[in-house]
């Protein structure tokens, strides 16, 4: 496509982004759901990872999160009442099998069909991911994603899932951020399953892929006009100088951080650059596999929070590069920089060098330490104006040519945020974890004034 550029965006307003554009909130199964051994739910890796000593920073577990599984139609009803048209939402693999050659367990697919009839009934469009980091136990007990057997078990997840939930169902995302499922799991260890080995991690990655590639078929076999994607998260790379030394590392940590999932699923292959880099460490690649990886989808999910700065660091693996962070910027209260021309920067680069189609922006949010007022309200004004500058610069994409379809903030609720517990606060709408009340912040009633159409930036 040609990016053309445009007079400056007007005011925001819900109107000037299309009538068919999508106003959504992401959550995903582990970090909301909660009963976590109800109706033959079985462990998955984050229940395993949750009670080692260590791992999680306030010692918390997923048991009860949120505890949407009982109270989903109030959180529904929530979605509602902002106005939003559609609702992305995960599905927990240990819900629908307990292991590989076992029969699908009935009473996780009924949960999953009373939820997206709930959608449906308010009006919120269902877009399932089948993939959100909550890999059966039993799995990796048999070596996780690192055994290719496991591709196989999620293409048979995927044609059970979509054979029960495609007659309502028809967006469906395969992978949310393969990034973090290979590297934060396998090689940083911060992530279940806690591993720390680069080839486990680039092997895990490339099943991974292998997998979203095989099940794009099944799924559109079994979905009347089915939309399938990918949800990747990507970061404009940035050097910390203008160095030789710090642009060459920049394009080093593109290879590996954008351009290793973007290019063999748009048929380029892996880059032959990083390839290079990784020498033994590389993945095992079978004939027919990176053909597979390319099947053609119906649009990217892009999930952006913030810019990565890197430098030259000889001595840092096998990409020598290390992040910066430079103390000039604007950050959340998770540390992360807030930065949203990088995501107009991410979404022209995606349309121009690959041409996918419709965009979607499948997260975006930010954490900061919420207080809840005497009167039980919860001002989050930073909050409110990093939503604002982030609906801004998708609006600013759209204006060069960008086919952007869509928005979901991360996230509805407050929930359990990974390694960080329930430290961390990414919703619009408040979680008091010991009562469960729920209360929307004002983000969350800019956002449903917004929706309505009654104000503008």
């Amino acid at each position: 496509m040609t990016i053309q550029k445009t007079a400056p965006h007007q005011p925001l307003a819900r109107a000037s982004f299309g009538d068919d554009f999508l106003w959504g909130c992401s959550t995903s199964a582990f970090q909301i759901e909660g009963a976590g051994s109800a109706d033959g739910r079985v462990a998955s890796i984050w229940d395993t990872f949750c009670a080692t000593p260590g791992k999680i920073r306030d010692g918390a577990d997923g048991q009860v999160a949120c505890d949407h599984y009982h109270r989903w139609p109030e959180d529904l009803d929530l979605g509602q009442s902002l106005g939003l048209n559609a609702y992305r939402f995960s599905i927990a693999w240990p819900r629908i099998f307990s292991g590989a050659g076992r029969p699908p367990n009935e009473a996780g697919l009924d949960f999953y069909s009373r939820l997206v009839d709930g959608m449906l009934e308010r009006g919120l469009q269902p877009w399932a991911t089948l993939y959100h980091w909550d890999l059966p136990q039993a799995l990796q007990d048999q070596g996780g994603w690192a055994n290719r057997a496991t591709v196989d078990a999620f293409v048979e997840y995927a044609d059970v899932l979509t054979r029960r939930l495609g007659d309502r169902v028809r967006h469906w995302i395969t992978h949310n951020e393969p990034w973090c499922t290979a590297m934060h799991g396998n090689l940083d260890g911060m992530h279940a399953p806690g591993l720390r080995d680069a080839p486990t991690a680039l092997q895990v990655c490339h099943h991974v892929l292998l997998s979203h590639g095989l099940a794009t078929p099944v799924i559109r076999a079994n979905v009347h006009d089915a939309r399938v994607g990918i949800a990747l998260s990507l970061h404009p790379i940035r050097a910390a100088s203008g160095s030789e030394a710090d642009q060459q590392a920049l394009a080093r940590h593109d290879g590996f951080r954008n351009r290793w999932f973007l290019d063999p699923l748009y048929g380029r292959g892996y880059p032959a650059g990083t390839l290079a880099l990784l020498g033994e460490a590389a993945p095992t690649v079978l004939e027919g596999d990176m053909q597979a990886i390319a099947a053609p989808t119906d649009f990217v999910g892009l999930n952006y929070y913030f810019p990565e700065v890197v430098r030259d660091a000889p001595s840092a693996g096998f990409l020598r590069t290390e992040v910066a962070l430079p103390q000039d910027r604007e950050r959340t209260d998770f540390g992360w920089e807030v930065a949203p021309d990088g995501l107009t920067e991410l979404l022209l680069r995606i349309a121009r060098e690959y041409q996918p189609g419709p965009v979607y922006v499948t997260e975006n949010g930010s954490s900061y330490d919420d207080v809840v007022q005497a009167d039980g309200s919860v001002d989050d004004e930073a909050r409110r104006h990093y939503l604002v500058r982030h609906l801004a610069a998708v609006r600013a994409a759209q204006e060069q040519g960008v086919d952007v379809k869509g928005y979901f903030a991360w996230s509805l609720l407050d929930n359990f945020e990974w390694s960080e517990g329930y430290l961390r606060r990414f919703g619009i709408v408040h979680v008091d974890f010991a009562t469960q009340l729920r209360t929307v912040k004002s983000s969350g009633r800019w956002y449903r004034e917004f929706l309505h159409g009654r104000n503008e930036r």
